[in-house]
C-alpha cells in the first residue's frame, strides 16, 4: 500500500499552526491554547484547517514537541561533532544547547509549559533515551582517560538538568547573559569530570 506523501503546501500549513501554536502556548499558557487562538495566531480563516491537518490536540502538541527536541538535537549534534575529544564535546553540548535556549526563547518556553503540564507520553524510558548521547559523550572520556571515574548516568542527568533550568531563569529574569551562564556551566563540569579529581567512591568510609 503506498503512502501519500503530505504536499508542499500541506507541509507549509502544519509548519505555520506549530509555530503559531508554540507562540500562543508561550504567551498565554497551555490551558489558553484553544484552537480558536491558535488558528488566530496563525491567522486561519477557520479553525477546521487546524483539524485537517491534526487528528486532535494531543496530536498538535506532540507534534510541537518534536519539533523544538528535533531542532535542539540537529543544533547541538553538529556542534559536537565537531569536537575530536571527549573534553571539548561535553564543553560544546552544553554551551550549544544553552545558545539554542537563548536563541529560541518562546520555543522553549512553550516545550518547558507543556512538559509541565504533563501533556507528552513521557516515561522514564524516554527519559533515558534522550540523556544516552550524552552518556555517550562522558563513557568515551573514561574510556580515553579524559574524565574521571563516576557514574555517566548520574553525571549526565546532572548537566541535564542544569542546562533544563534556564529557561525559567529567563522567565524571571531575561536579561540573563546566557553566553556567561553556558561558560560557568561549562566549567562546572569540567571540574567536576576532569580526570584526576577524586572519585565519590574514594570518599566514602
Amino acid at each position: 500500500m503506498q503512502v501519500k506523501q503530505p504536499s508542499f503546501t500541506g507541509t507549509a500549513r502544519r509548519a505555520q499552526i506549530i509555530d503559531a501554536t508554540l507562540a500562543v502556548i508561550a504567551e498565554s499558557g497551555f490551558d489558553r491554547a484553544s484552537f480558536a487562538r491558535i488558528a488566530e495566531r496563525a491567522q486561519l480563516s477557520s479553525t477546521r484547517l487546524i483539524s485537517y491537518h491534526f487528528a486532535g490536540k494531543a496530536e498538535l502538541i506532540s507534534a510541537c514537541a518534536a519539533q523544538v527536541i528535533g531542532r535542539i538535537g540537529e543544533w547541538t549534534g553538529a556542534a559536537v561533532h565537531a569536537e575530536r575529544t571527549a573534553a571539548g564535546a561535553l564543553h560544546a553540548y552544553i554551551t550549544a544547547t544553552v545558545g539554542f535556549i537563548d536563541l529560541n526563547r518562546e520555543a522553549m518556553t512553550a516545550l518547558t509549559r507543556i512538559v509541565l503540564a504533563g501533556a507528552l507520553d513521557y516515561t522514564t524510558a524516554d527519559d533515558a533515551e534522550a540523556a544516552a548521547p550524552l552518556e555517550g559523550i562522558l563513557r568515551s572520556g573514561q574510556e580515553a582517560g579524559e574524565f574521571r571515574s563516576f557514574d555517566p548516568a548520574v553525571m549526565a542527568h546532572a548537566v541535564q538538568r542544569s542546562i533544563d533550568g534556564l529557561p525559567f531563569v529567563l522567565e524571571r529574569a531575561p536579561g540573563t547573559d546566557c553566553a556567561a551562564y553556558g561558560r560557568e556551566l561549562a566549567v562546572l563540569f569540567e571540574l567536576a569530570t576532569r580526570a584526576g579529581t577524586p572519585d565519590t567512591a574514594s570518599q566514602q568510609h
